[in-house]
């Protein structure tokens, strides 16, 4: 527990982009305050990859470490909880947490990133991150000319078949349910031997999360190494809205090019604020982030 209450900037999550933005602000001699609550998205994924220096490293490891060297400052204090409401005051915000404590900042930086909704599949749940996976540069060489699977429908599974492709030839689209795809789209797949099934998924036959089988509906199954799902997903973290932050129509946290939301004093950055899911560019964006905040302390008092 933390005995000061006031700082210059608070951080909600301290995952990758707010442990980024934390050493930027701390190196900056800012009192930063990082709020986590200990569940990070990526929590089941065996390997983090794509990102340079860290390539295969789980990715507790690297927040492990992240989170060691950040906390070698003085500037930064880290706090294990939950923040559950905000509220501005006249010099910024207050921050009120579930263990009922409140502290106070100049600026926010939510770093909440975003909470997928698991589709009704037995044994789904389990296997995202590891085998059912989400993102091709982050895992897709792992699984290169596997036989593999994309859940998916209409215009985006088509564009997805597109993608994955280019990893492995021996491709298959689930629409879990009538096909929404154009007649071109169907033919097109056709063409490159990627077969489209229509038949409802009832459950995922894993071990400890690797995929062994999907089950179908009618009792059929079909063995695969990996499968691709885009999720809905919702914001992890409400507050920035209730304190007026807009959403843009994908349901990401609205920023510009500095990572500033639609309310004076609060940012936002990684995976809360792009559709584009990578710890390389999460810590990129919270760097970026906890730059710009000190640069607007800085000209409100110079």
């Amino acid at each position: 527990m933390t005995g000061e209450k006031n700082y210059d900037v608070i951080i909600i999550g301290g995952s990758y982009a707010g442990l980024s933005g934390a050493m930027a602000l701390g190196r900056s001699l800012r009192k930063v305050l990082i709020i986590d609550g200990g569940e990070p998205c990526n929590r089941q994924t065996p390997h983090s990859h794509n990102f340079i220096t860290h390539d295969g490293n789980t990715p507790k490891a690297i927040a492990m470490q992240a989170k060691e060297q950040v906390l070698k400052y003085d500037t930064v204090t880290f706090l294990q909880g939950i923040a559950v409401s905000a509220s501005k005051n006249e010099k910024g915000f207050d921050i009120k947490t579930a263990a009922g404590d409140t502290f106070t900042a100049r600026k926010l930086l939510f770093a909440t990133g975003i909470k997928d909704k698991m589709p009704p599949i037995e044994g789904f749940a389990a296997c995202w991150g590891i085998t059912a996976i989400h993102c091709p540069y982050c895992h897709g060489y792992e699984v290169r000319h596997e036989k593999t699977g994309i859940i998916s429908n209409g215009d985006i599974g088509y564009e997805f078949c597109k993608l994955i492709n280019n990893w492995t030839k021996d491709l298959t689209l689930f629409t879990n349910g009538k096909s929404t795809l154009t007649p071109e789209q169907t033919e097109k797949l056709r063409q490159h031997n990627i077969p489209v099934i229509e038949t409802e998924i009832t459950a995922f036959e894993h071990t400890n999360g690797y995929l062994n089988q999907v089950l179908f509906k009618d009792g059929s199954t079909m063995s695969l190494k990996a499968v691709y799902s885009k999720l809905p997903f919702e914001q992890h973290c409400d507050i920035p809205v209730k304190l007026g932050c807009a959403l843009n129509e994908q349901g990401y946290i609205t920023v510009d090019n500095m990572y500033k939301t639609t309310v004076p004093g609060v940012f936002a950055a990684g995976d809360n604020t792009v559709q584009m899911r990578s710890v390389s560019l999460a810590i990129g964006s919270g760097g970026f982030a906890g730059a710009v905040i000190n640069k607007e302390l800085v000209d409100e008092s110079f």
